[in-house]
């Protein structure tokens, strides 16, 4: 086990290639805003479920961040710790850090109608994943293509940029019977932006489709698009709002959503129970109100994190998570958006979920052989 004094010197070591306004410090757990009222136990079968998911063999991020082999024994410890001692095992094997103050958003899973082939009312296709698409490693330039690029093309003349979004939906993928199935085009947009779906098709059957790449162009959020162009406010660009303006103005809607360069490729999932979340990029189901998606390129999945902010109706959000998912916004050491659930309610809260919150990750005192 390691003291306080080491885990300062993790603190400093977690400012290394990373901006922000204050630096981390050790805290105790006394001093996390809510820390005893929080439910543990849920805390605890959410990090049993990522554990699933943990590699031994991933390499630290950076100097500070626990790597595969350390997240392996804080998994093993946990495997046999039973609810009511969840509170202990959390307090015993880490040390919390304060990162700073950041944004906390909100992200779900939908629930949309759709179908297996096209029609007049289900145009838009949901697309599998080209064989020819290729992840690139965070922050590394590929020679020849353009700076921050996450994925490319691969051709017999070496990598290119990807067709971005206004290119797929013009037909440069067209012919390579990539469509899993049809949606209409605002709920296409929002499950490229949440990144999983729920689709009930016309016989009741429900097929659940997951995030499988992206084209590997920067995320662009069209609520902001619309703030610069004077349309809303800060204030009122919530994700109900822009839905309604976009089934409102059809054109100016569909040239608006081809801002965003950014698109995603999707799989069926057929090993989910109906109970289950979506997978998350860590491949494991993710627990609605625990999981959060961060920055993979500073946290590692599997740690704990936790958060305390405020919830859309105003009431303290002070909650122990666990890192599980990531997703093209979320980017930055206090930067989090946290999975609600699936479904219209849980949409509902997702979209006004855009406040200030301060974030602490939970450190292993654990020492590994590396």
């Amino acid at each position: 086990m390691r003291g306080l004094a080491t885990a300062a010197l993790l603190a400093s070591a977690l400012m290394i290639g990373v901006a922000r306004a204050e630096e981390p410090r050790p805290v105790a757990f006394a001093d996390l805003p809510g820390w005893a009222a929080d439910d543990h136990a849920a805390a605890l079968a959410a990090l049993k479920v990522s554990c699933g998911g943990v590699d031994p063999q991933a390499p630290k991020l950076r100097e500070g961040v626990p790597d595969g082999a350390a997240l392996t024994q804080v998994c093993a410890r946990a495997a046999a710790v039973p609810p009511e001692a969840a509170r202990s095992f959390f307090e015993d094997i880490f040390q919390p850090v304060l990162i700073g103050r950041g944004r906390l958003t909100g992200y779900y899973e939908p629930e949309i109608e759709g179908s297996l082939k096209p029609d007049g009312r289900f145009d838009t296709p949901l697309l599998a994943r080209p064989d020819d698409l290729v992840s690139l490693d965070p922050g590394v330039v590929a020679s020849g293509l353009p700076a921050g690029l996450s994925a490319a093309r691969r051709t017999a003349a070496g990598l290119e940029p990807f067709p971005t979004r206004a290119a797929i939906e013009d037909g440069a993928l067209a012919g390579r019977r990539l469509e899993l199935l049809y949606a209409d085009r605002i709920n296409a947009f929002f499950t490229h932006v949440q990144g999983s779906a729920r689709v009930r098709l016309a016989d009741g059957t429900a097929l659940r489709i997951a995030y499988d790449g992206k084209n590997g162009w920067p995320f662009t959020a069209i609520g902001r698009l619309l703030v610069e162009r004077g349309i809303m406010t800060p204030q009122t660009a919530t994700m109900a709002s822009i839905r309604a303006w976009l089934a409102d103005h059809e054109a100016e809607g569909r040239e608006l959503m081809r801002q965003n360069k950014s698109y995603i490729f999707f799989r069926i999932d057929r090993s989910l129970r109906p109970e289950d979340g979506p997978r998350g990029a860590q491949k494991t189901p993710l627990t609605a109100g625990r999981s959060l998606a961060v920055d993979q390129t500073l946290w590692p999945y599997g740690l704990p994190v936790f958060v305390a902010g405020r919830a859309p109706d105003g009431a303290d959000l002070h909650r122990l998570l666990v890192a599980q998912d990531t997703g093209s916004a979320i980017l930055g050491p206090a930067r989090g958006d946290l999975f609600v659930g699936s479904g219209d309610q849980a949409g509902a809260i997702a979209g006004a979920m855009r406040d200030e919150a301060d974030f602490y990750v939970l450190l292993p005192k654990i020492e590994t052989a590396r």
